[in-house]
């Protein structure tokens, strides 16, 4: 288990800062994660990667010359958050455009998505790259659906080499594609990872068996065998990985054997060992082999192989010279300029409003506070059921996002603003802090219904039927998700409807709302009994039979917590 923790939901925060400190000759903290601490040439591509934190030397450790020219860094296990990516690639930009590469997952796709299209709109070229090495995770039929694990050091590397040759943006991101492309992965654990503050492991593994197809971010294996012998693993890593080569595949590759958290150095030499002579005996000549921590998960015991099939380009890339706190190659000289750290984009300005509009923002507020108070009483038991089939966050996700959110509500309402202002200050501040899909669902409908409400007017319960299905259509179409795929769209849908259907039948807003939040509490009931379609738990679906969705849950207890506290409030109470 992680022991040395303060506040569980600081310690990302205090650990890039620890980071920094210890590296400060090679990083700067910027807004949203870490850059190099010395500018690249003008007219560079800045290659910005990212993901959770957790998975120490991703992605931070990454960070220098010939390698990555900024890391952005969500919370332990979530995505950051869109307003993090355009921090950091817009620190880190030099006129050459931007490569963002980063694991296919469904938060990280969100939120970076999201960030390129900002970024575009202020005139920077912007291209991605999403890593799905894992071949456990889907077929190769469905190989956009893969997840990245390991084998993202290698695209990284290469995308870093081939923007330090001074190569275009189009070219870095053809040759970053055809590393993830020609690479694959293989991960087995023999016991799951503790997530900071917590004393259970996300998952565990029976005593002498072995999980075959681990997550990084302890999604539990797919498959457990017997646990083998050193030289047993080395086999079987081997054959899963020679059984599906990429197309163009030749004799040589580039061998990444890296531990996940507590297998030690000498463990992975003597699997190592094996797997030299099992591919020397295939015909495959290893180029530039690394064995050691590459992309951890917390304690897990577990070790992954990955190997990327290397054409004559690809080779010279992937053993230039790079120098980062965790991954040098050569030599290499830091040259450039000291770099001047950009400054957070600040919240936009206040609007005009009323004192009808203020004293709905009043109500707002005290809302936030105890929205803030059911998460915090429900967020042990949001990340256990999270943990099922997923990652086990969502109750940190769901604490960073409301306490970021209230924090900015507060500050927007002092600072004399409206309904419409408060609701999409706290909007914006949940989805910056929290992160993650989730994070970036609840911020982006929290800001329709700022924007519905407006500043001017009270909201009567037809505005607020209108402002929560403007919520309910920008979750199902950004997201993507459906009714019946296990996610809050099992609860947001009915509990849309219930609402709506109780004001077109005369129902003032407190009473529709009752209802809503009821129907909102059996939908998040009847999620038990649903196998996940989309998302982490989707690998893992029938183990999250017979558990509720953990986004529905916290989104239905939302939902009561609020109809509570507007009856109380009703009745003086």
């Amino acid at each position: 288990m992680t022991r040395l923790v303060n506040d569980p939901a600081a310690f990302a925060d205090e650990m890039t800062e620890g980071f920094v400190a210890a590296h400060a000759d090679r990083v700067v903290a910027v807004p949203g994660g870490v850059a190099r601490a010395t500018e690249a040439p003008n007219g560079q591509v800045a290659v910005v990667i990212g993901g959770g934190s957790g998975h120490y030397p991703a992605f931070a450790g990454l960070v220098g010359p010939g390698l990555a020219d900024g890391a952005v860094l969500g919370n332990v296990f979530a995505s950051p958050s869109t307003q993090q990516v355009v921090s950091v690639s817009k620190n880190v930009e030099r006129g050459g455009g931007v490569l963002l590469s980063y694991g296919n997952y469904a938060g990280d796709c969100l939120n970076f998505d999201a960030a390129q299209e900002r970024l575009r709109d202020n005139g920077i070229q912007v291209r991605t790259v999403r890593v799905t090495d894992d071949i456990c995770s889907a077929s190769v039929e469905e190989i956009t659906k893969r997840r990245g694990i390991a084998g993202d050091l290698v695209v990284f590397k290469i995308a870093g080499a081939a923007a330090s040759r001074g190569l275009s943006l189009d070219q870095v991101t053809d040759l970053a594609q055809r590393a993830n492309d020609r690479t694959r992965s293989i991960g087995v654990a023999f016991s799951g990872c503790t997530l900071p503050g917590a004393s259970e492991p996300l998952f565990t593994v029976p005593e002498g068996k072995m999980a075959i197809g681990l997550g990084i971010h302890g999604e539990p294996g797919l498959d457990e065998v017997d646990l083998p012998t050193a030289d047993q693993l080395a086999q079987l890593l081997v054959e899963r990985l020679l059984a599906e080569l990429p197309e163009g595949a030749g004799k040589r590759a580039a061998v990444l054997l890296n531990g996940l958290g507590t297998v030690k150095h000498e463990e992975l030499f003597v699997t190592y060992r094996k797997i030299s002579k099992l591919l020397e005996a295939a015909g495959v000549t290893v180029v530039g082999p690394e064995v050691g921590e590459l992309c951890t998960s917390f304690d897990m015991a577990g070790v992954s192989l990955t190997l990327t099939w290397l054409d004559s380009e690809l080779e010279e890339l992937w053993l230039d010279p790079a120098d980062s706190p965790a991954f040098r190659r050569g030599s290499v000289a830091a040259t450039g300029e000291r770099r001047v750290v950009l400054a957070a984009d600040a919240f936009e300005d206040i609007a005009p409003t009323t004192d009808d509009s203020r004293a709905t923002a009043a109500v707002l507020v005290e809302l936030l506070d105890v929205v803030e108070a059911t998460i915090d009483a429900n967020v042990d038991e949001l990340g256990r059921i999270d943990a099922i089939a997923g990652d086990g966050d969502h109750g940190i996700g769901m604490q960073r996002g409301i306490k970021a959110a209230a924090q900015a509500g507060h500050a927007a309402y002092d600072a004399g603003a409206g309904a419409g202002s408060v609701l999409t200050a706290a909007a914006d501040a949940w989805a910056d802090r929290a992160g993650g899909t989730s994070g970036a669902l609840w911020g982006l409908a929290l800001r329709r219904v700022g924007q519905r409400l407006g500043d001017i007017d009270i909201p009567n319960a037809e505005t607020l039927a209108e402002a929560v299905h403007a919520a309910r259509n920008a979750i199902t179409e950004t997201g993507g998700a459906q009714l019946g795929d296990k996610t809050l769209v099992d609860v947001l849908i009915p509990l849309d409807e219930a609402y709506r259907a109780a004001v077109g039948e005369g129902s003032d807003g407190l009473t529709a709302w009752g209802a809503a939040a009821a129907a909102g509490e059996k939908a998040a009931t009847g999620t038990a009994d649903l196998i996940p379609r989309t998302g982490r738990a989707r690998t893992h679906a029938e183990r999250s039979l017979g558990t509720p969705d953990a986004g529905a849950v916290s989104l239905s207890l939302v939902a009561r917590a609020v109809h509570t506290t507007l009856s109380s409030t009703r009745t003086g109470r």
